[in-house]
C-alpha cells in the first residue's frame, strides 16, 4: 500500500544539491549580466548622450553585475530554501 500519509510531506521540486544550486546561480547571473547590457544599448539609444564609460566599461560593469547577482542567488536560495518560500 502506498504510503500518502501526513508524515510524508516533502518539499517541492529539485533538491538543493551544490550543483543544482550553483547551475541556477551562474544562470541568475548571466541573466543579470544581460539585462544590464540590455539597459545599458537602451540609454545610449535613447538617451540624453553616450555613457561616461566605453565598450570595456560597459562589459566590466556586466561582468561585476554577473557576478554580484549569482552570488547573492546562491546565498539567498538556501535562505528561501530553509523558510519554504520557494
Amino acid at each position: 500500500m502506498a504510503d500518502g500519509g501526513a508524515d510524508s510531506a516533502e518539499a517541492p521540486g529539485a533538491p538543493a544539491t551544490p550543483r543544482a544550486r550553483a547551475r541556477s546561480a551562474a544562470l541568475w547571473g548571466i541573466v543579470g549580466g544581460f539585462a544590464f547590457l540590455a539597459l545599458a544599448q537602451g540609454y545610449r539609444l535613447l538617451g540624453p548622450g553616450s555613457l561616461p564609460v566605453g565598450l570595456g566599461g560597459v562589459a566590466l560593469v556586466a561582468l561585476a553585475v554577473a557576478a554580484a547577482s549569482a552570488g547573492i542567488t546562491y546565498l539567498a536560495e538556501a535562505r528561501l530554501r530553509a523558510k519554504r518560500r520557494t
